[in-house]
């Protein structure tokens, strides 16, 4: 247990570190930020300006290596996840590396062997589970509130970002970039994937980023099928490919009922549940509608601190990786793969909390 500030290097200091460091202003006294790393030298002037860090490098190196740094927040490009949270484990510090983990399997396999033995903790994006009512969702799936779930679908997706090219380019696509989230989700509450199959391809071959036209080489279209064994099966629909859509993010379906996840699950606005025997959908309203996708670095830092690992697993998120590789494979030649590695679904307890606080609608008082 200690209370001492947990000291914070940056390596990638792009979009994605705005948000994160917007999450450390609030977690102010238990967090400083003291160093950065990022290719682009010019964003030296903004990581001293704007956000007072004066210590910064083009070499990822530098702030893997710094005595000083407790936690190295990966933040880069995708294809850079996995050699930077290595180095970092590598030197014994905690981690916390966006989505995905990396992307090969021998990549991941060897983050997931280091965090056994590094005097570090990883913790791999995305930060879904952490939500309170992903949490809710969970525990009411599996105290049978809904009976027995066959059936899940799982959406995310928008029409894709005019800047960084390595979205569109191998190592990059919807799947990494969007569809994590809802693999993620899926497997948490629904446990490991047996198979998967999956139609994905490039649907819109050519797009101006960063001002000039690109050839697109990543799939920017994907819809993935999920078995999770004895006939329960998922499906992940994603792409760069959708302009706007009103439905839940999560839908489950049970043999007396169906949950569903409103908002995106990275981004949760309640949930709605139907019950056979009630006859109706109640609704509930958002219970942390404050809650940020980069609470991860909130949770690690309170894991830090009381010396205990992290609620999301390397190996959960190694799986997701696996059910994505093996997906995009399925997408080229149409055969289904087989999942060869499991994790163990986090825990969250049995008590559904203060539900009736955030009940809309009732209809017992119809």
């Amino acid at each position: 247990m200690t209370t001492q500030p947990v000291r914070i290097g940056v390596v990638g200091c792009g979009s994605v570190m705005q948000s994160y460091l917007a999450h450390a202003e609030r977690l102010r006294g238990l967090v400083e930020v003291v160093a950065a790393c990022d290719v682009i030298e010019s964003r030296r002037q903004v990581m001293s300006e704007r956000y007072r860090v004066s210590k910064f490098s083009t070499d990822y190196g530098d702030v893997v290596q710094a005595e000083d740094v407790d936690l190295v927040l990966v933040l880069t490009s995708i294809p850079e996840h996995g050699p930077v949270a290595r180095a970092a484990l590598e030197a014994g510090k905690h981690v916390l590396v966006e989505k995905p983990m990396a992307v090969t399997l021998e990549e991941a396999a060897e983050l997931v062997e280091l965090a056994k033995t590094s005097r570090g903790y990883l913790l791999c994006a995305p930060h879904v589970i952490l939500s309170p009512t992903y949490q809710i969702i969970a525990r009411r799936i599996r105290r049978g509130d809904i009976g027995q779930v066959f059936s899940a679908r799982a959406l995310y997706g928008w029409a894709g970002p005019d800047w960084g090219r390595w979205f569109y380019q191998p190592g990059g696509g919807a799947l990494f970039d969007l569809g994590v989230y809802n693999v993620t989700s899926l497997t948490g509450l629904l446990g490991p994937a047996k198979r998967v199959t999956a139609l994905t391809g490039v649907a819109i071959p050519e797009r101006k980023v960063e001002g000039a036209r690109m050839k697109v080489e990543a799939e920017d279209n994907a819809h993935v099928l999920i078995d999770f064994g004895q006939s329960v099966f998922a499906v992940v629909t994603t792409g760069f490919t959708i302009q706007q859509y009103r439905c839940p993010a999560i839908e489950l379906y049970g043999s007396r009922g169906t949950l569903q996840m409103l908002g995106d699950d990275w981004s949760p606005q309640g949930y709605e549940l139907w019950l056979n025997e009630a006859g109706a959908w109640q609704i509930f309203k958002e219970s942390a509608p404050t809650w940020p996708w980069t609470d991860g670095l909130r949770h690690m830092v309170e894991c830090i601190q009381r010396g205990v690992p992290p609620l999301i697993k390397p190996e959960h998120a190694f799986h997701v990786l696996e059910i994505m590789l093996k997906a995009q494979a399925a997408g080229r030649d149409g055969q289904a793969r087989e999942i060869k590695n499991t994790f163990t679904p986090p825990d969250f307890g049995a008590t559904v909390e203060a539900q009736a606080v955030h009940l809309i609608h009732d209809p017992s008082r119809d």
